[in-house]
């Protein structure tokens, strides 16, 4: 489910062109003189970003909210469920946020994260403080989620190799049980019960039911009425009083389904859940969780749903921990059901009293890496990762607006100085008129009454898309270039009409590829694409990435052409100055006819097979490589740049002055270039 990242070389980039036929060798270019200067503009986006969870024992044990919070680095926080107030905020070095949290019997808390896929530990008394326990099973970058046994051994699923681990806090050894399904490259969720543990797959829906002492498994029947397993995943999956309750769907409501361990059946489904977990059970064996946008009451001898009152709105529902504490407060006397949501606020619930509240806690904000990056008029747009969120820019003095929002995959400010969104996941298009009040009912409503701003236009979820990669404004058009979803091949080109509010859905333009770069010339539509599909398991059909050219009004496609033989992926197009189509293939620059789809000029700039933006200031194109260098083109000159500006960056953009941005990491940067 992660996104590839930009990979920073350390070496200088190798200059070289590759003439084509009939053209010589040219001489390079000497450095320009007065090397320009990346202004800092601060970091433009930050908020709060919690996945995994649990309650359980915090510092003096009494029960806490813990939860993993997403930055570089993420945090361990435990926060009281009576004040909202912080009690841990452990930095995890290394990490970058994590679903996983689990407690021991002995007051300990385990996280596992993603991107290292390693474990630590807090422990009673360590204050803000964990033990790093290093990366349970090399070459498995995602520790997804853990469990623990009575006796304080902690379980664990990982990707991409689809394993579970066992870690023994004694004597500090791992168990590799492998894979408890042949295949399954995901292990997303994870239970234990009765010295079994029970683990749930993707991107096949296939629940295995593994013996720790063995390490032999079995699969479980699919559960009555899935529909198939197929590019699904068992998301969530609780024991809670014998009985597993597995959610397989999506981050969004999805059907649970209710497996009697004792009897060795499926016996409920129930429809909507919202996940990540269900809460222990109570005191007559109910069970809580979210189900239809309110927390439920579930009773598993009757099978019947009962709503609490307590209701949740905006686009994510879920509750990132879920448990019982007593608060000591009057109005909840006994023990309450507690738990956090996803932007850091918590909720309580008292089943005596009825006594409800969603209240805002002290888990503070991180910084927010930027994704995308686009230049306006007159302002810069950032859309974050993960986190999500836009921010508005003043270029000048870098003061940002900051919107909470989803994960902002592509911006585009178009001619008529509307602001178009592209998000993930489901491939959404959003249009923003920036004249109006912000308000975004799915994650940050304005003042009562207000209309949605941004707007939804386009859901390509019913495509099998995922990510709105690329944007380009054609012919008063709005076109979308986008990733698929899941175990899939084959993105889409959308073509969006705002007068008619028609959009036109053009499944694989180019057969197994993703479409990662739009640009765009009077009525047609020009992408870069990539033979990657919707994970990095899923294997391409495809050897090399292409151009294409679309013409929007007569609906039919012009030309297809493999610009740099052997690129997987073109990454950046753009049309310069000569009305040329520019483009970045790993890491080659390149240059092709409009008309005829033919490559007229190759520029080897990188040292790697890394590439970047390539983004256009008047007469001049900059094309960012390696992940740390920046060349200055001019079309008009047959000399090869030497590195015009070398800065670690991941995304570029030009306002309508003509100055370039960039990113690095959380951080935006202003460059002043002279014509």
């Amino acid at each position: 489910m992660s996104p590839a990242r930009i990979l920073v070389a350390a070496v200088l980039g190798v200059v070289a062109l590759i003439p084509l036929a009939g053209a010589g060798a040219v001489a390079a270019a000497p450095p320009p003189a007065g090397r320009p200067v990346a202004v800092p503009l601060g970091v433009p986006l930050s908020d709060v970003l919690l996945i995994g969870g649990t309650v359980a024992p915090g510092p003096g044990g009494r029960p806490a909210l813990w939860n993993v919070s997403t930055g570089k680095p993420a945090h361990l926080n435990a926060v009281d469920p009576a004040t909202g107030a912080r009690l841990v905020t452990a930095p995890l070095p290394g990490a970058e946020g994590g679903w996983a949290v689990t407690a021991a019997p002995d007051g300990s808390v385990y996280a596992g994260t993603y991107g290292g896929g390693r474990l630590y530990r807090w422990r009673p008394g360590a204050g803000d403080t964990v033990e790093d326990l290093g990366q349970p099973l090399a070459g498995q970058p995602h520790v997804w989620r853990l469990t623990t046994d009575p006796d304080g051994n902690v379980y664990g699923g990982t990707s991409p190799g689809g394993r579970v681990f066992r870690y023994e806090p004694g004597t500090g050894r791992v168990r590799d049980y492998g894979q408890p399904v042949p295949g399954q490259g995901y292990v997303k969720s994870i239970a234990y019960a009765g010295g079994k543990v029970y683990t749930g797959s993707y991107a096949q829906a296939r629940i295995a039911e593994l013996d720790v002492a063995t390490g032999t498994a079995r699969e479980l029947p699919a559960p009555p009425g899935l529909g198939g397993i197929d590019n699904k995943v068992v998301y969530d999956l609780n024991e809670r009083g014998g009985r597993l309750y597995a959610r397989i769907g999506s981050a969004f409501p999805s059907p649970m389904f209710v497996y009697d361990l004792a009897e060795g059946r499926w016996v409920d489904e129930i429809p909507d859940a919202h996940g990540l977990d269900v809460a222990p059970a109570g005191e007559d064996g109910e069970v809580h969780l979210i189900q239809k946008s309110e927390l439920k009451r579930y009773d598993p001898e009757t099978r019947r749903l009962t709503g609490t009152g307590l209701t949740f709105t905006g686009r994510v529902q879920n509750a990132r921990s879920i448990g019982w504490a007593e608060l000591g407060l009057p109005d909840y006397p006994g023990r309450s059901v507690v738990g956090t949501l996803w932007r850091g606020e918590m909720f309580r619930y008292n089943p005596r009293t009825g006594k409800h509240a969603i209240l805002p806690t002290d888990v503070r904000r991180e910084p927010i890496e930027i994704m995308s990056l686009a230049g306006g008029r007159d302002d810069v747009y950032a859309g974050g990762f993960l986190n999500g969120g836009l921010a508005v820019v003043d270029p000048d003095s870098g003061r940002a607006d900051f919107h909470r929002f989803s994960q902002v995959e592509s911006v585009l400010e178009s001619s008529t100085g509307k602001v178009w969104i592209g998000a993930y996941p489901e491939a959404r298009l959003y249009s923003h008129d920036p004249a109006l009040p912000w308000s975004s009912p799915e994650y940050s409503p304005g003042p009562p009454g207000s209309a949605d701003n941004p707007r939804l236009v386009v859901n390509l979820k019913p495509h099998e898309q995922m990510r709105a990669r690329a944007l380009a404004e054609v012919d008063g058009r709005i076109a979308v270039g986008t990733v698929p979803e899941g175990d899939r091949l084959g993105g889409a080109l959308v073509v969006h009409d705002p007068r008619t509010g028609r959009s036109r859905v053009m499944r694989n333009v180019v057969r197994d590829q993703s479409v990662f770069a739009l640009a765009a010339h009077r009525n047609v539509v020009y992408g870069g694409t990539s033979i990657t599909g919707g994970l990095s398991t899923t294997p391409p059909t495809r050897k090399e990435g292409t151009v294409f050219a679309w013409d929007v009004v007569r609906g039919r496609k012009l030309w297809e052409t493999v610009p740099v033989p052997g690129a997987g992926t073109v990454g950046s197009v753009v049309i310069g100055p000569d009305r040329k189509l520019w483009g970045i293939a790993g890491r080659t620059v390149f240059a092709v006819d409009l008309r005829r789809g033919t490559v007229v000029r190759r520029l080897v700039l990188g040292t790697g097979t890394t590439g970047g933006d390539l983004v256009r200031s008047g007469r001049v194109l900059y094309a960012g490589l390696d992940g740390n260098k920046i060349f200055r083109i001019d079309p008009r000159s047959r000399r090869t740049p030497g590195p015009w500006l070398e800065h670690r960056h991941r995304r570029l953009a030009v306002t309508g002055d003509g100055r370039l941005f960039l990113s690095d990491g959380a951080g935006l940067y202003r460059v002043d270039p002279k014509h």
